[in-house]
């Protein structure tokens, strides 16, 4: 259920960062909240990707799943 929800809000994102030449892959979820992703195309490398992650898809995930703690990219 976890990772169902985690998905459907980076269905939601997705086009935002696709607007931006980037795309975003939900790699895993563990039970304890921690997410991975992937960011692809024009986010890779980068220098705002960080951003990114923690201010977009970090607290959009966290504000709809709040049993994210943490979301890490790989």
């Amino acid at each position: 259920m976890l990772k169902k929800n985690v998905e459907k809000v980076i269905k939601k994102i997705k086009p935002f960062i696709q607007a931006d030449g980037g795309d975003i892959q939900l790699v895993s979820v563990s039970e304890d909240g921690i997410v991975k992703v992937k960011l692809t195309g024009a986010c890779r490398g980068c220098p705002m990707a960080a951003m990114t992650l923690k201010n977009n898809v970090e607290a959009n995930i966290k504000k709809e799943v709040p049993e994210v703690k943490k979301v890490l990219s790989v």
